[in-house]
């Protein structure tokens, strides 16, 4: 195949003529939004990851805001998590008016470093909020441990992990259970199931399950499904400030249709997982990503880090050239534009700091996995032959710079 004809994307969702005609469905019932299509595609997540409630919203950045209401985290406030993140993280939590305190990251898994929650958290910390990156669950049995000392909750940003498993007491259970309080995921098309955009809340609270569902329809005290099949007129009211974060019929109609592909759809990007290990093992100076042996990821993404004899722009404009999209590792929150005017912290009183918007000295990790890494196509549709142009695009560019 020759380079101009190559046209591998970075990701690609599967979706055809089942969610077609789901999304057809909701649009001739008449009912398009928050209605018998999203409460069937909450009973059939909570279900599936086994929790007891999931609620549907609008994103997953909406589902984290509400996750950090919910726990109690007000302005001021401090909330540990990673800097190494997409920027809805820190954003959820500066919507609170709280501070994001940033922890490294493991080398191994580009997850939060358990060693290094304990020396951020201060008396004003209110939550721990994770991140299972690019589908990697992290070390919550560590996290759990140091939460539950600090009577900390913990919620789980499982934007990328549908589908993910980690070993719990012999038994192999998903991310959402949750294992944590609450786990927020997201259905964005570059995740591995998609309804377009949309969110989903699990919990075992019922209490908090409730205020989810208040606060996603502007604190509305009657759901539209009661008001809209009761039989006396009832006038709803708005007790509490909420917000419009909620799902349509239609989002939720594709989700439905999207839940029962899930299986397969592991199956694939597990197998695509494997032959890249496979392949990419000989190549000098690349470091391959680590799956712990209590930890099953969906492969959301897969990501390769780089020796600094390799340009991370340089490979990747070349594979760009050859026709394959890769994106650069995972952004650093801290480093960005809008966190140069937002609060933040890395754990260090800020006077004593000597952090910049582009470097901190505790966030060491953080910033080499943004800058030496790159995430390469990955998708359910992925031909054999078009991983092994991936690969091969990836060796001749590789061999370039060496």
């Amino acid at each position: 195949m020759s380079k101009k004809m190559q046209n591998i994307p970075i990701a690609k969702p599967w979706i055809g003529e089942p969610e077609a005609e789901a999304a057809r469905r909701a649009i001739m019932s008449g009912w398009v939004t928050q209605g018998p299509e999203v409460a069937g595609f909450e009973q059939e997540f909570a279900a599936y990851v086994g929790a007891k409630y999931a609620c549907a919203v609008s994103n997953c950045t909406t589902a984290l805001h509400l996750a950090l209401l919910a726990v109690g985290v007000q302005p001021e406030d401090e909330v540990i998590t990673v800097s190494h993140s997409y920027i809805a993280t820190a954003n959820s939590i500066r919507y609170c008016g709280a501070i994001p305190v940033f922890v490294d990251i493991e080398p191994q898994t580009y997850n939060i470093n358990p060693v290094l929650i304990e020396d951020a958290i201060s008396d004003r910390t209110r939550a721990i909020l994770i991140v299972h990156q690019m589908g990697m669950p992290c070390d919550l049995k560590a996290i759990l441990v140091i939460a539950k000392r600090y009577n900390l909750p913990l919620i789980e940003d499982a934007a990328c992990a549908i589908g993910s498993e980690i070993l719990w007491d012999g038994q192999w259970e998903k991310i959402g259970k949750p294992h944590g309080d609450i786990a927020c995921f997201s259905f964005h098309p570059r995740k591995v199931i998609t309804t377009g955009d949309g969110g989903m809340i699990t919990t075992n609270n019922p209490d908090w399950d409730q205020q989810f569902r208040l606060w996603r329809q502007h604190g509305m005290s009657v759901p539209d499904t009661v008001r809209h099949g009761a039989k006396q007129v009832i006038f709803e009211s708005y007790p509490m400030l909420g917000y419009n974060y909620r799902m349509t019929d239609i989002q939720a109609a594709v989700g439905r249709e999207q839940l029962k592909r899930l299986p397969e759809i592991l199956e694939r990007r597990r197998y695509l997982a494997q032959r890249y290990h496979h392949q990419l093992a000989d190549i000098p100076g690349l470091k391959l990503p680590t799956e712990p042996t209590w930890a099953k990821s969906n492969w959301q993404s897969y990501c390769i880090r780089l020796s600094p004899q390799y340009d991370q722009r340089q490979l990747m404009q070349a594979m760009l050239d050859a026709g394959i999209g890769t994106r650069r590792g995972i952004m650093c929150a801290h480093r960005e534009p809008a966190y140069e005017h937002e609060a933040w912290s890395c754990g260090v009183a800020r006077a004593n700091c000597d952090c910049s918007e582009q470097h901190c000295d505790l966030l060491t990790e953080s910033e080499q996995v943004q800058d030496h890494a790159i995430l390469l196509p990955l998708f359910h549709q992925m031909t054999e032959q078009e991983q092994d142009a991936v690969v091969n695009e990836l060796k001749a560019a590789c061999q370039m710079q060496i």
